[in-house]
């Protein structure tokens, strides 16, 4: 199987030992050659340095490093800034999104969309970048409807996208739906699934209430089956996930995109098995 296309996702640490623990395991994944690393932007731009520090370590490992950029809370001076720091710094690719705001923040800053925030990256800087945006196959949270997400993607492609990664999911009927969709509005980037790997069922249901990913009920119900058998947990998970990623890709999905938490272990796991090693 063809893993040319696999990327890989962290977090900017907020330690100093959380910054080896990332070195290490960074060290590991960059074995399997990654098409690049992303690495997140906090609520509000609250991780801007730890963000750009990271995606710097990256460039000069020699790997393609790929910085997420959020507009909401922020200025067109704050985000021109930002790119100016990006290109300064040699990164080709960002992934552009609207973000949230962190809790207590007040005003929204002058970009209410990721659509905006795409619009201007390309007005200020052209092609400089490669513009990823965010897809929800699964249909985002605090969408008014279906349709209406499906059109705020319409948006961010037009504005200027060139791919799209999505939210995790675990249903992939989701997925290849939302592709229908998107075709259907003339809407033909390269969208690549999100793919969260499944080791932690209490931290898997946190996160997926707070995003909107469903996990399907037989999942869930194996894995609260489990209880604390962390070994079992990780077992099924690598099942459950590693079939999702073979169906998605045999169904034409261009690539996958992992959320590794910073940690090599599972999303080695699940490269390996669908390498075939």
């Amino acid at each position: 199987m063809d893993t040319s296309n696999f990327s890989i996702e962290f977090y900017p640490p907020k330690t100093a030992e959380g910054a080896d623990k990332l070195r290490v395991a960074r060290a590991k994944l960059a074995g399997h050659n990654p098409k690049y690393f992303s690495v997140t932007f906090g609520a509000g731009g609250s991780t801007q340095q730890g963000t750009l520090d990271t995606v710097r370590e990256i460039l000069a490992e020699g790997h393609v490093g790929a910085p997420h950029l959020s507009c909401v809370g922020g200025s067109r001076e704050s985000v021109r800034e930002v790119l100016n720091q990006f290109k300064l710094a040699g990164v080709s690719r960002i992934v552009a999104l609207r973000g949230d705001l962190p809790s207590g923040y007040g005003g929204a800053g002058e970009f209410r969309y990721a659509s905006e925030l795409v619009e201007f990256i390309r007005a200020e800087t052209g092609d400089a970048f490669h513009i990823e945006v965010a897809a929800y196959p699964e249909v985002h949270p605090q969408a008014r409807s279906p349709e209406d997400d499906l059109q705020n993607f319409a948006r961010k492609v037009r504005a200027g996208a060139d791919a799209a990664i999505t939210q995790y999911f675990y249903n992939a009927d989701a997925y290849f739906q939302f592709m229908e969709q998107s075709r259907r509005l003339g809407i033909d980037v390269p969208v690549v699934p999100g793919i969260m790997p499944i080791t932690n069922y209490t931290q898997l249901m946190r996160f997926s209430d707070m995003c909107g990913a469903e996990i399907p009920r037989w999942v869930r119900l194996k894995l609260a089956s489990f209880g604390d058998d962390s070994a079992s947990i990780k077992a099924f998970g690598l099942d459950v996930v590693t079939a999702l990623c073979e169906r998605l890709l045999a169904g034409g999905a261009p690539g996958l995109h992992f959320y590794s938490m910073n940690q090599a272990g599972p999303t080695t796991a699940l490269w390996q098995r669908l390498a075939g090693k």
